[in-house]
Order: C-alpha cells, then sequence, then structure tokens
C-alpha cells in the first residue's frame, strides 16, 4: 500500500513538473516569497512575461528597469511603453554606458559579459537604495544550453532567474504569455543590436544606426523575421525561410540593395540559408548562441 501511495505521489509530481501552469503556480509562490524585486525587463518575450507576474503579484514592489543605450532597437522602446501602460507596470529607464568599456567597444565572443555586467551592477544600485534585496530575469531553461557569456555575470551578480527556477521553456512562456493576453506572445526574439555585428568589429554607435535603419527597412518592406547582419562594408541579409519568396522577387531585393546603399554599405547580400538565431556563433568553436 505505501509503494503504491509513493509511486503515485511520483507520479503527480512529475505530471505537475511538466504542466506550464502549475510551474506558473510555483512562479507566483516564488514571487510572493522574495516579497519586494526589480525584474530586467527588455521587453522581450520573456522578460515580459516575468514582469507580468512579477507585477500582478507584488504590484508596485516589482520595480521593472529597462536599460537604455545605442544597442536598443527603436521600435523596441516604443513596444515597452504600450505594455507598460496597458498593464501598469512600475517601470522606469535608466541609462547604461557599455560602449564606454573597452571589453564590450571590442566585440569580441564575451561582449555580452560586459553588458550584462553594467546593467546589473546599476540595478544593484537602484536594488540597494530603495531596500530590495533581489534582481531577477528572463531567462529560461533552454538558455542554459546556449553559449551565453551574459549569465556569467548573472551568476556573479546573485541575479535570479525564476523562469529557470520552475523549469519554465520558451514556448511554455509563449503560451501563458498568450494566455495573459501579453501582446509579446508571439513576438519573434530580438536580442541587442550588437549582436549583429561581427565579431571583431568595432561596436560604435554609428554602426548600430545603420542596424537599426535597415532592420526598420525591413519591417517597412512587411518582413516579420529577419536580421541586418553588420560585416563592415558588407550588409548580410537573413530573411526567415517562410518569407524568402517575397525577398528574391527582383523588385523586391533591388529596392532592398538601394535602401541599404543609402545607409552606406558597399555590398548587400541575401543569406540563403536564411534567418537563424545564433548564426553570428557559428564561426566559434563548440559555440551556439542567441543573436
Amino acid at each position: 500500500m505505501l509503494v503504491a501511495q509513493l509511486l503515485m505521489h511520483e507520479l503527480t509530481c512529475g505530471h505537475r513538473m511538466n504542466n506550464p501552469i502549475a510551474k506558473e503556480e510555483r512562479l507566483r509562490e516564488i514571487f510572493r516569497e522574495l516579497e519586494s524585486v526589480v525584474v530586467a525587463y527588455s521587453g522581450g518575450v520573456d522578460s515580459s512575461y516575468v514582469a507580468y507576474i512579477a507585477n500582478s503579484e507584488l504590484g508596485p514592489r516589482a520595480v521593472c528597469i529597462t536599460g537604455q543605450s545605442a544597442s536598443l532597437p527603436a521600435y523596441q522602446r516604443a513596444e515597452i511603453d504600450r505594455v507598460v501602460e496597458k498593464f501598469g507596470f512600475q517601470h522606469e529607464v535608466i541609462q547604461t554606458e557599455e560602449l564606454d568599456n573597452p571589453g564590450y567597444s571590442a566585440n569580441n565572443p564575451d561582449r555580452c559579459f560586459f553588458c550584462k555586467d553594467e546593467l546589473y551592477t546599476r540595478l544593484e544600485s537602484v536594488a540597494r537604495g530603495r531596500g530590495i534585496e533581489n534582481i531577477v530575469d528572463g531567462s529560461t531553461v533552454d538558455d542554459l544550453g546556449d553559449y551565453r557569456p551574459g549569465r556569467r555575470a548573472a551568476l556573479q551578480h546573485a541575479v535570479r532567474s525564476p523562469l529557470i527556477e520552475v523549469g519554465l521553456n520558451k514556448n511554455e512562456v509563449r503560451e501563458l504569455s498568450r494566455r495573459a493576453t501579453l501582446p509579446t506572445w508571439d513576438k519573434p526574439a530580438s536580442p541587442c543590436l550588437s549582436s549583429r555585428i561581427a565579431y571583431g568589429t568595432t561596436v560604435t554607435i554609428e554602426r548600430l544606426s545603420k542596424i537599426d535603419r535597415g532592420e526598420e527597412i525591413l519591417r517597412e518592406f512587411g518582413f516579420r523575421e529577419f536580421r541586418v547582419r553588420h560585416h563592415d562594408q558588407l550588409v548580410r541579409l537573413e530573411i526567415a525561410q517562410a518569407e524568402m519568396d517575397r525577398v528574391m522577387r527582383k523588385e523586391v531585393f533591388q529596392k532592398l540593395a538601394a535602401r541599404f546603399r543609402e545607409l552606406g554599405f558597399k555590398y548587400v547580400t541575401l543569406d540563403l540559408e536564411g534567418f537563424r538565431s545564433g548564426s553570428m556563433n557559428e564561426v566559434l568553436p563548440n559555440a551556439e548562441g542567441v543573436g
């Protein structure tokens, strides 16, 4: 009888661990236990969901902070404002200065460490000033297998990742975001603009601005999932395979070529493999990542 009860308990727990709704219930418990938090809020799918749950459990004791710099896409700033207004987040913007750090601007494979180190250092200052002990981010279990130097910075600054703690993956976060009517639920991933610059090419405000304007051009043409990859004088356009037929039309690629030359690129290329997250990391040995 005891063996049967133990087996039933294991099966029940296993079912709960695989149930996104149960994971969300545990997530809410974690925020109630923390009592107050600073949320590192980038406006992406994952951090928006974390901000939503934290706000719904803690209200103004969940302070959502966005680090703003030239590496944050302009359109993303506008999207953040809309979500904040709709859901009533306690939201603040702070200026980050990662471009002033030679470790960041040199654009080596560990660039993200310096960005996150700058962000978390500033968030720590805010948290201390308000008596808040915990900083949380939007990392999911999928991020554990990627090449992400930013995770090292999170560990060094004792940043908690509640989505990882409850075992949520990106697809589950999207589904739970859809249930919560978050407009970000089906938003394509959009890491910082610096991730579009080839390793070894210095990150500058001018290059980030070119990328930002280039991706706005692709939005104007109606493309939804893409990257503008900056290789100095050459730009490499990655378009999702599902949208590739349209970009291959002569009248489209000719207009795109002209628009990107106006930005200052001498060579405008289309990557025939299409969009894939982390393609800049393909030159690194045994490293995969987002970007």
